[in-house]
């Protein structure tokens, strides 16, 4: 005797999901993304920041071998310029030509296992010369903060460099070298720790430049005098600053110590730690 077919359960009528199931579905993956996606930044953020502290500590363990090795920190850029107008704040930077404009950070490559780049430089010719075309083109991490966003590593055909010499300050009225090199890294002059009067802990001598336009490690261009606090100059000219997360920046000191600076300290502070003697007292920061 012939059967009817059995009737489908209801589980067997239900064999995906509804429309209205997926689009609750949907919402509840997009609000925990919403949800996860800052915290995935921030976790990324302070990992970069982290990276960059680094590349910052080992410079700052090079420039202490450098001066174990020579008694003085490297010059901040080699120049072959007569001198330096300090009458005239608006005169041109440098007097004369010919210059090799050769940055501290050439300087220092032995002394951060770099040595092998450095030999493949000529620092008896300018840092524009074809004899240093091949070896400025490398591009070194120790220079580079992760946090900038850089779609171009080279400037002209050299590598770029996120960290920029202190050549002093110029933040406040009256200090008493004003428009002279009051830091730590100067031209066509070599320092040593006795040079900084106001104490290695509290005088910087690297920091971070990550959005001049011009920044290359083999260009003396990335030593700079301060005028503006941090992350407030304008954009292009060599200053402190960088593009981590919450603002701020970090700074070498003169100890080999890095620290992280507010976007928020004080005028006053930020112009004690930036020169090596003047002075001032930079208290806490």
């Amino acid at each position: 005797m012939h059967q009817a077919p059995a009737k489908p359960s209801v589980a067997e009528h239900r064999r995906g999901f509804t429309l209205v199931e997926l689009l609750v579905v949907m919402a509840i993956m997009g609000m925990l993304i919403a949800l996860l996606l800052p915290a995935i930044q921030a976790a990324r953020g302070a990992a970069r920041r982290v990276s960059c502290l680094n590349n910052l500590r080992q410079i700052g363990i090079g420039l202490c071998a450098y001066h174990d090795a020579l008694k003085t920190f490297p010059i901040g850029s080699m120049e072959h310029r007569n001198s330096w107008d300090f009458s005239n704040p608006n005169a041109p930077q440098y007097i004369g030509s010919n210059g090799r404009q050769l940055a501290w950070s050439a300087f220092l490559l032995p002394f951060i296992e770099q040595g092998n780049i450095q030999e493949m430089l000529d620092l008896n010719t300018e840092y524009d010369s074809d004899e240093n075309a091949e070896g400025a083109a490398r591009v070194l991490s120790v220079y580079i903060c992760p946090s900038n966003p850089r779609s171009e590593m080279h400037f002209r055909e050299r590598a770029v460099c996120d960290y920029g010499g202190i050549y002093g300050a110029r933040l406040l009225a009256g200090v008493r070298y004003n428009h002279t090199p009051n830091g730590t890294m100067l031209y066509n002059e070599t320092l040593s720790i006795r040079d900084v009067v106001d104490g290695t802990s509290n005088t910087m001598m690297v920091s971070e430049d990550g959005k001049s336009t011009d920044m290359q490690w083999i260009n003396g261009a990335n030593v700079f005098r301060v005028r503006h606090l941090i992350n407030d100059g304008p954009l292009g000219e060599n200053e402190i600053c960088s593009t981590h997360i919450g603002g701020g920046a970090h700074g070498l000191f003169c100890d080999g110590s890095v620290r992280y600076l507010s976007e928020e300290m004080a005028r006053e502070i930020l112009s004690a730690i930036c020169t090596r003697d003047e002075g001032e007292i930079a208290g806490d920061f």
